[in-house]
């Protein structure tokens, strides 16, 4: 029995959250890239009305984690869409309103 416990506590990881991470950054767009070696994902918060996109977070990982993740995000949303119901998806862009994060403002 004690050799389990050792050899759970040998197969547990220690995860450290700062509080800067754990409030997560928002983002609408991902950008993804990848050579022989490695995958590159751009996590990018996008507003309507600003033409300039700001990267918000930029991940590599090799191809071998690239799947895992793929995996792991597949089964999250079977997960989500058996207990939510199924996401939908739109053909075309996003509606905002005409002044939503432009320059127009009232007072």
């Amino acid at each position: 029995m004690a050799d389990d416990k050792d050899q759970k506590n040998q197969n547990q990881i220690n995860i450290e959250l700062s509080e800067e991470v754990a409030e997560g950054q928002y983002v609408n767009l991902a950008m993804i890239a990848h050579s022989n070696s490695e995958f590159v994902i751009d996590f990018i918060k996008m507003m309507p009305g600003v033409p300039k996109a700001k990267v918000k977070s930029r991940i590599i990982i090799t191809p071998e984690h690239a799947k895992r993740l793929l995996m792991a995000l597949k089964d999250n949303i079977d997960k989500f869409e058996s207990h939510f119901g199924t996401i939908t998806q739109s053909e075309e862009a996003p509606k905002f309103p005409m002044n939503f994060g432009g320059t127009i403002g009232e007072a």
